[in-house]
């Protein structure tokens, strides 16, 4: 199995959608990524600002597997590095899969997965139909759709797949480039699933 990588990095300093492909990325401890909007102990993805803008930033680097990208190609929606608003694409690694709490050493950082990014309308305002690809129900059934034998949208049948990446928070800063190994670091038992964040 090959080691794990970065593929590309990226980052925007304005609220936007997606984000802008760079050589280097510097995350800083506590913070994120520099001369990112999503940056801040506090949380500052709009929404939840909106909420309570006292929260901590659990979403401080958003991370997302390239290998998504070649299932969106396939369903008609090409993507390229920094479209889907990640802060880090990353090739050989199952994200989604692995438990809260895990550090990647990324580069010289360590980052701490805190959870899944939760997809949401925008991604269709970005690309109409590309929801379904990130977002679905565990019998493929996708959620704008009734759930089988219930005949309501939405209704629960199964549980809802979320493949739009992980979310995390720098443990240890430094420099992420493209072709920098990613090494996973499990937490002690018993691990929990990622839950949206």
């Amino acid at each position: 199995m090959p080691q794990p990588r970065v593929v590309a990095v990226s980052r925007d300093a304005e609220h936007r959608f997606s984000k802008v492909p760079v050589g280097s990325i510097t995350l800083v401890e506590g913070l994120g990524v520099v001369d990112d909007a999503h940056a801040g102990s506090t949380v500052q993805h709009r929404s939840r600002v909106r909420r309570d803008p006292t929260q901590p930033n659990l979403r401080q680097v958003h991370l997302i597997p390239v290998e998504l990208f070649a299932d969106a190609a396939k369903a008609g929606h090409p993507l390229g590095p920094g479209d889907l608003g990640e802060n880090v694409l990353t090739a050989g690694l199952d994200l989604v899969a692995l438990p809260e709490d895990t550090r990647l050493r990324v580069g010289n950082a360590v980052l701490r997965v805190t959870g899944l990014r939760n997809p949401c309308a925008q991604i269709n305002t970005f690309r109409p139909g590309l929801l379904k690809v990130v977002l679905f129900r565990g019998d493929g059934t996708p959620l704008d759709r009734p759930a089988p034998g219930t005949g309501a949208p939405g209704a629960a049948s199964a549980h809802v797949i979320r493949r739009a990446g992980v979310m995390s928070v720098v443990e240890r800063g430094g420099e992420v480039r493209a072709g920098d190994p990613v090494e996973v670091e499990l937490p002690a038992g018993p691990h929990r699933p990622l839950r949206p964040v």
